[in-house]
């Protein structure tokens, strides 16, 4: 089912290049199986599904409601229905802009945010926020605040030990790429 599921996004996300493409899937799935074999005992099915899934009904990228892509694929499936909801459950605690504030309330959901957090993360995020605001048409500076206003939020925002050192070389990445960008001339 896993690598069903993996041929699936890859055609899911064949015309996205703004930085939620299959390729930033694929990250955010390694992130969430390294985790997954370092923290305590989870659903490692549950997480790959949903680490796999976790943007095939991203509001920024599909006018989809309740799941319908992930829901959609998994029946077609035959996935159990305790599982899709298992599975959708997870992919709903991971966005940062629908989740501020709020802990998932599973391991799993734990897990699977922190994988996503920490692609947006280091040198890999900060190409993910300039494709996505090239994309957008956004100008230079309104990416840049993006630094303020999420990237170097999340660090303090992870839920596992596990993230939480993978994310410290990543975060000193982002504060020395933005140092560099005042020293040439860059104002906030």
């Amino acid at each position: 089912m896993i690598e069903k599921t993996r041929e699936y996004i890859t055609g899911l996300f064949k015309n996205n290049s703004g930085g939620h493409d299959v390729v930033h899937t694929l990250r955010v799935y390694r992130n969430a199986m390294v985790i997954a074999e370092r923290e305590t005992e989870c659903d490692k099915e549950i997480i790959a599904l949903a680490a796999l899934l976790h943007d095939a009904d991203d509001h920024k990228l599909f006018d989809t409601k309740d799941n319908y892509n992930t829901r959609n694929w998994l029946e077609s499936n035959h996935v159990p229905t305790d599982r899709i909801e298992r599975i959708c459950e997870v992919i709903n605690a991971v966005s940062f802009s629908q989740n501020k504030g709020k802990k998932p309330g599973t391991i799993e959901a734990m897990i699977v945010q922190d994988a996503d957090r920490l692609d947006a993360m280091g040198a890999i995020g900060i190409a993910r926020t300039f494709a996505y605001g090239g994309e957008h048409g956004r100008p230079l500076e309104d990416s840049v605040q993006h630094f303020y206003d999420k990237l170097l939020l999340l660090k303090d925002g992870l839920n596992t030990d596990t993230a939480k050192e993978m994310a410290a070389k990543r975060h000193a990445y982002l504060i020395g790429f933005l140092k560099e960008l005042e020293e040439e001339g860059m104002v906030k």
